[in-house]
């Protein structure tokens, strides 16, 4: 921390007041980078710092990257957005809906229609997460998929089987459930492209916009630069810990085929400003075309019903990530001129391009806890974080 830098120095008293182990911020610009900074540790049990080049788990900051890559293969012809899912998964063919979230699994009743590739790109398939519930539905998740969100013994195709026998919590396409949706869609298009997710990602988005750096593992020559797993103890302090609900391993077998298209990349901060910035460039960056321009704008575009925005609620909030009225939204989603996109990470990651001011903002960390923890208020120094960090930064425009 400099001093100089008064987002270095908001986020560093973030971090000494130990709400927070380290952090590194950037703000493009006008074509620049006009802002970053490195504070804290990225390893609580060596004491390493952070560095500007420090490779964080994104979590679910990976579900732009995966549909990204669902809507290049369907600017090539290869889906139709309306099409049922089952032509690449019949194991969805004769899916059946709970009549309550929190009723027993057995009663239920056929679903309406089959899901659609629509409906998985925007989380109204049905599905849901088994942390988002109580009772049956949780439990059945649990069970099926054994909570490994990011890390999964099973492989796949074995995956998508014990998904497929789960009840849906709605009819497809009637509602927004923040869910595994983007998960099952990854997999879905490593089925049409006859390879591994990690590799379709790779080829197609990666390695043409120079993200040296991100991938669903990290490079044994990479690994002094990983940020360590911290979150908080039982005393609410600072602490090196494991995955908050099991959701991943302390360390990834080399032969798991498992990969979480919703949530399991590791990245940098430069690596997601190029990525982010695909979004200013209206589906290109430095000449590099990953998406049509109709394509981007349809998919920066607010998708739900007037009602369906009405209904929705996930941990108290309205989980919305395009900007249509700036005075009302919430800077942990994103914040800025209307079109403005973003989507944070449970992890504490952080994002937003906002096409009114061509720019982008990033801010990475690791800050893992649990629900519980959160209801207490431990563990809101990344969301303090944040705060401060989009208001300075906006505040410099």
């Amino acid at each position: 921390m400099t001093g100089e830098d008064p987002i270095a120095t908001a986020v560093g008293e973030i971090v000494e007041a130990g709400e927070l182990a380290g952090a590194v911020t950037l703000v493009w610009r006008g074509g620049k980078v006009v802002q970053s900074a490195a504070v804290g540790r990225r390893d609580l049990a060596t004491g390493a710092p952070m560095t500007r080049d420090t490779i964080f788990r994104i979590a679910s900051m990976s579900k732009p990257v995966t549909s990204v890559a669902a809507l290049m293969l369907y600017d090539e012809g290869r889906f139709a957005l309306d099409e049922p899912i089952t032509r690449w998964a019949p194991e969805f063919a004769d899916m059946r809906v709970l009549r309550s979230p929190t009723g027993p699994l057995e009663d239920s009743v056929p679903a309406a229609r089959a899901i659609t590739f629509n409906d998985l790109l925007t989380h109204r398939a049905g599905l849901t997460y088994a942390d988002f519930h109580s009772g049956h539905i949780a439990g059945a998740y649990a069970e099926a998929l054994l909570r490994g969100d990011i890390d999964s013994l099973f492989t796949p195709d074995q995956w998508i089987a014990r998904l497929a026998t789960l009840p849906l919590i709605d009819q497809p396409g009637a509602g927004f459930h923040y869910s595994h949706s983007t998960d099952l869609l990854g997999f879905l298009i490593a089925r049409m492209d006859a390879a591994p997710l990690g590799e379709v990602l790779r080829r197609r988005i990666f390695e043409p916009l120079g993200m040296k750096d991100t991938g669903f593992t990290v490079a044994n020559q990479k690994q002094d630069r990983r940020a360590g797993v911290c979150g908080f103890d039982a005393a609410g302090k600072l602490a090196p810990r494991l995955a908050p609900g099991g959701a991943f391993l302390p360390e990834r077998p080399e032969d798991m085929t498992y990969v979480s298209g919703g949530q399991g990349l590791w990245s940098t901060l430069d690596d997601y400003l190029a990525f982010a910035r695909m979004f200013l460039g209206r589906g290109a960056v430095d000449g590099v075309r990953l998406l049509k321009p109709e394509t981007l704008a349809r998919m920066t575009a607010n998708q739900l019903s007037a009602e369906q925005r009405a209904s929705t609620q996930m941990l108290g909030q309205r989980p919305f990530a395009v900007v249509m009225e700036p005075d009302k939204a919430p800077v942990i989603r994103c914040k800025g001129g209307v079109g403005t996109v973003g989507w944070p990470g449970a992890y504490g990651g952080w994002w937003q391009a906002d096409p009114t001011d061509d720019s982008v903002m990033i801010l990475l960390t690791h800050n893992m806890f649990d629900l519980e923890q959160l209801m207490r208020g431990v563990g809101l120094g990344a969301f303090a974080a944040v705060e401060q960090f989009h208001a300075l930064a906006s505040a410099k425009a």
